[in-house]
């Protein structure tokens, strides 16, 4: 257990953990005059693992270091480290492309983690460091990696979207490393088919009677034939003369997705601010707003006319476009980074607002909404965007 002088040396220790252990072994290097230059820890069941990485001055040693050890019941490795694998000083070169990825599902299995770890591995992403964020069982994981300075992350976004769309029992995310990954101060989300289960129109039209002709136009619509605007005037003409309380109950018992109440309850906790930004209807928007207690609601008013559906919507469309716009004003109004933003839709028509946020998070989406998202939530309900915020179990208890 000895290190030449003046080498930088990696000392690994294991065994159990005690409530004095690394106190008094950097205790010993302080005495020492070693220079710290990197330490990691972590306890798995009682059994700890550390790793410092020193500098020790010319002619010292560490000849107490063995007896210690025996001591504290642990053991200790000693590895003078080359310089060909010592860090850069910052500045002096390129850095090395820094992300997160997370994997969350019901439970991870061993063959989850080794299809991940070898995705990365392909994708020339070195593991740094796992974290667990959930309790028993295991089921989400951090890991925070690098690439090389030339990488291309998008073939390793690709990678690990294909792991995540062949697995139904895990979504991966991977998101860069920066100030604003946890720093996000406001989530925005698309209602239909994202915060709730239907599409509104969907069920305005089954009670009326014209579902067929509804979905006939959502099917052109999505094939390019005609564009939003146009599709939601028709879909809207056909339900003149419903009768308005029929909108009115739909919007008192809408089927919330799973999550979606811990999520808001969580996010109000911590301050963040919500909205909903929909190509659907007020009257369900406001009536989630209220249940929910989302601080903003913008979406399409229906026109009523003696208690009775005009066919008609008033004011301007909340299409695509509408909603990034809405997306940066509000972020303006609120004075938060559009960095700071979460945005989470499942259609085409979030795309943009997607792009426009920090973080566009495509959920139950189609396949190529999810290609073009940041990353993709399939497997899991909206509480997962709490995991994907770095938040672990115990704190999401505390939050309650």
């Amino acid at each position: 257990m000895t290190a030449r002088p003046s080498d930088s040396v990696l000392l690994t220790v294991t065994g159990r953990d005690g409530p004095d252990t690394t106190a008094r072994l950097t205790g010993l290097l302080a005495e020492a005059g070693a220079e710290l230059l990197d330490v990691e820890q972590v306890v798995v069941q009682g059994l700890l693992t550390l790793a410092l990485w020193v500098r020790l001055p010319s002619g010292e040693s560490l000849p107490t270091l063995p007896s210690l050890a025996r001591e504290l019941g642990v053991t200790v490795d000693i590895r003078a480290v080359a310089p060909a694998v010592t860090s850069p000083e910052p500045g002096l070169g390129p850095e090395p492309l820094r992300y997160v990825v997370t994997a969350v599902g019901k439970a991870l299995g061993v063959q989850d983690v080794h299809a991940l770890t070898q995705k990365l591995a392909a994708g020339n992403a070195r593991v740094e460091r796992i974290t667990r964020l959930s309790e028993t069982p295991l089921a989400a994981v951090e890991l925070h990696v690098t690439l090389p300075p030339d990488a291309d992350p998008t073939a390793l976004k690709r990678a690990l979207l294909a792991l995540s769309m062949a697995s139904p029992t895990f979504d991966v995310a991977l998101q860069r490393e920066s100030l604003y990954r946890r720093g996000k101060r406001m989530v925005v989300m698309d209602m239909d088919s994202t915060l709730i289960r239907i599409e509104v129109i969907d069920e305005l039209a089954r009670a009326y009677g014209v579902h067929a002709k509804v979905a006939a136009i959502t099917e052109r619509a999505m094939h390019g034939e005609m564009d939003y605007d146009e599709s939601l005037r028709q879909r809207v003409a056909l339900l003149a003369g419903l009768d308005a309380r029929v909108l009115h109950e739909l919007a008192a018992n809408l089927p919330l997705t799973e999550g979606a109440e811990t999520l808001i309850r969580v996010l109000r906790r911590l301050g963040y601010r919500t909205a909903v930004i929909s190509g659907g209807f007020s009257v369900a928007a406001e009536a989630l707003q209220k249940r929910l207690g989302i601080d903003f609601a913008y979406s399409n008013a229906l026109e009523v006319q003696d208690g009775k559906l005009t066919g008609r919507t008033v004011g301007t469309i909340v299409n695509a476009r509408r909603k990034a716009e809405l997306l940066e004003t509000l972020a303006k109004q609120e004075g938060v980074l559009l960095e700071q933003v979460i945005a989470v839709g499942d259609g085409a028509n979030d795309l943009l607002m997607l792009e426009k946020a920090g973080l566009g998070i495509a959920f139950r989406a189609k396949p190529k909404l999810r290609e073009a998202a940041d990353t993709s939530i399939s497997a899991g309900g909206l509480d997962t965007i709490l995991t994907l915020l770095g938040l672990t179990a115990r704190e999401l208890r505390e939050v309650g």
